[in-house]
C-alpha cells in the first residue's frame, strides 16, 4: 500500500497531556457533539493509525471490528470530517491534529 499524507499541515503529534494519541480536548470539545458511532470510530482510528495518523481500513473491515454496518461507519466518518477531525480519500483516512480553539 502506497500511503501518502492527505493533509501535511495537520499531522498529529502526541498531546502534551492525556493518554497517548487521544488528546483530552477531543472529549471536552467534540465527543458530546458526535454520535456514539462517531466517537467509537474516532477512538478506533486513533488506535489503528500509524504515527502520522494514517490508516487504510475499509468500511467493511472497520464495521466488522466495531460490530456495526458499513453504512454507519461511513456516516460516522462523515461526521468526523464535518468536525474537521479526519480527512478521507479512499482508501486512506487520516486522523488530524485537533483544530485550534474549541468548537461547539
Amino acid at each position: 500500500m502506497n500511503k501518502r499524507i492527505l493533509d501535511p499541515r495537520r499531522v498529529r503529534t502526541p498531546p502534551r497531556e492525556g493518554f497517548w494519541w487521544v488528546d483530552r480536548r477531543f472529549f471536552r470539545e467534540h465527543a458530546a457533539h458526535l454520535s456514539r458511532e462517531a466517537v467509537l470510530l474516532y477512538l478506533f482510528l486513533c488506535s489503528v493509525s500509524d504515527r502520522l495518523g494514517l490508516s487504510f481500513w475499509r468500511e467493511e473491515s472497520t464495521a466488522a471490528w466495531l460490530r456495526t454496518t458499513p453504512a454507519l461507519v461511513a456516516r460516522a466518518r462523515e461526521a468526523l470530517e464535518v468536525r474537521d477531525l479526519v480527512a478521507h480519500e479512499a482508501p486512506l483516512t487520516q486522523v488530524l491534529s485537533l483544530p485550534d480553539g474549541g468548537r461547539s
